[in-house]
């Protein structure tokens, strides 16, 4: 009598499907459709994770833009008097300040300022 591997596959297919829930039409229920999908959808979540990172960057400078803007300058000054100025804070940090602590940026602002005057 040969092996048979019926339970492995089972599992392997029903594992696959879960993962399909929710997909449309026949994606969800076709074994070939729903490895295509997944394999796809594997590869569009792998890359995203990477971008995600940079979309959250671009958010942060545009915020600092727009908070430097406010306070007299552009953000490449801003960035650029903080680094003579010796403060290492990260943008995400700084679009945090600007959004939620506005006098704290502001400050920051104004040593960047003076630090680029100098």
């Amino acid at each position: 009598m040969r092996a048979k591997s019926v339970v492995a596959t089972r599992q392997k297919k029903k594992k696959y499907f879960r993962l399909a829930k929710g997909y449309y039409a026949t994606k969800k229920n076709r074994w070939r459709m729903t490895i295509q999908q997944l394999e796809k959808s594997l590869r569009y979540a792998y890359r995203d994770r990477k971008d995600k990172k940079g979309e959250f960057r671009q958010l942060w400078i545009i915020r600092l833009n727009a908070a430097a803007r406010d306070a007299g300058m552009s953000y490449s000054r801003f960035i650029s008097g903080l680094r003579k100025a010796n403060i290492a804070i990260d943008r995400k940090m700084l679009a945090e300040m600007a959004v939620n602590d506005t006098t704290a940026f502001r400050q920051l602002a104004e040593i960047a300022k003076n630090s680029l005057a100098s």
